[in-house]
């Protein structure tokens, strides 16, 4: 199942539900914190970057992100890693991490030999191939894989990563494939990405996901997203997500890295990373 197809499945069997705590900031004070740094998931301008990735992330920077998050899994949009390096240094941007598949776990040189290129810290695993068929055992297996594999990976001084996805949320004989996973894998060579508007999506709040497994984030997709759970992710403060409380939730936040992301627009990609930055950078926590 595409993630399309499985995010609409859900959002039709949700219609009148209602949202969480993530949907309302009441009660909660207003912070005096900004965040003092903004990334950006690639992604979020794949079809900008596919057509010009050179002019794309001058217009990141121009914006005003500073850590951008690259596509390995889409080979940078065949951009030789030295050329994109230097791209990156001249527009004052860092790439902390990448998305890559599952599949480099059988030959990681290649991706850790670009890593240090790059200046990747994480290389984090964007899906389990066909992820929305497995059951728990399958998410135990692949834990399992990531220990192994983060290890290896953790002797060149990079660590491994996961990131969520809607499916992940599923509820399974009491609980979710997702805190099967996480409760399996060993934190000290296994990095978790949280995908705010993902959990959202797949029917789960973030900040459930916060108050159970917070310090062991260390990277953060911030989507939102209509409702609890939904067919689509909005531009960040258009939806459900309370930004404000989880940000106040992230231990260290400044040393953490939060990449903007949205997959689904109402006008051109770029227009709405504008606004998401605007948002996002001037939220007080």
């Amino acid at each position: 199942m595409k993630r399309r197809e499985f995010v609409k499945a859900v959002g039709l069997a949700a219609v009148g539900a209602q949202v969480g705590c993530a949907s309302s900031g009441a009660g909660s004070a207003v912070g005096e914190r900004k965040l003092k740094k903004v990334g950006i998931q690639l992604y979020t301008l794949r079809d900008d970057a596919r057509r010009d990735l050179e002019g794309t992330l001058v217009n990141i920077a121009r914006t005003g992100y500073k850590e951008v998050e690259l596509l390995s899994s889409m080979n940078n949009f065949g951009m030789p890693p030295v050329q994109l390096r230097a791209i990156l240094d001249r527009n004052g941007l860092t790439a902390p991490s990448t998305h890559v598949e599952a599949g480099i776990f059988g030959n990681l040189d290649p991706q850790i030999e670009a890593a240090k290129i790059l200046g990747h810290q994480y290389l984090i695993v964007a899906s389990l191939p066909d992820a929305d068929k497995l059951g728990l055992d399958g998410y135990r297996q692949w834990a399992d894989r990531f220990n192994e594999a983060g290890s290896r990976a953790l002797r060149s001084g990079i660590r491994i990563g996961f990131h969520d996805e809607a499916w992940d949320f599923r509820n399974m004989n009491g609980t979710t494939p997702y805190d099967v996973f996480v409760q399996r894998i060993d934190p000290a060579v296994v990095a978790l990405q949280l995908d705010t508007g993902n959990a959202a999506v797949g029917g789960k709040d973030p900040l459930e996901y916060m108050q159970k497994y917070g310090p062991r984030y260390s990277l953060f997709h911030i989507k939102d997203a209509p409702s609890i759970p939904a067919d689509h992710d909005v531009e960040l403060g258009k939806g459900v997500v309370n930004f404000k409380r989880l940000l106040g939730m992230i231990d260290n936040v400044d040393q953490k890295h939060l990449y903007v992301e949205q997959e689904s627009y109402p006008g051109t990609p770029l227009d709405s990373v504008r606004r998401d930055y605007d948002y996002i950078s001037k939220l007080e926590f």
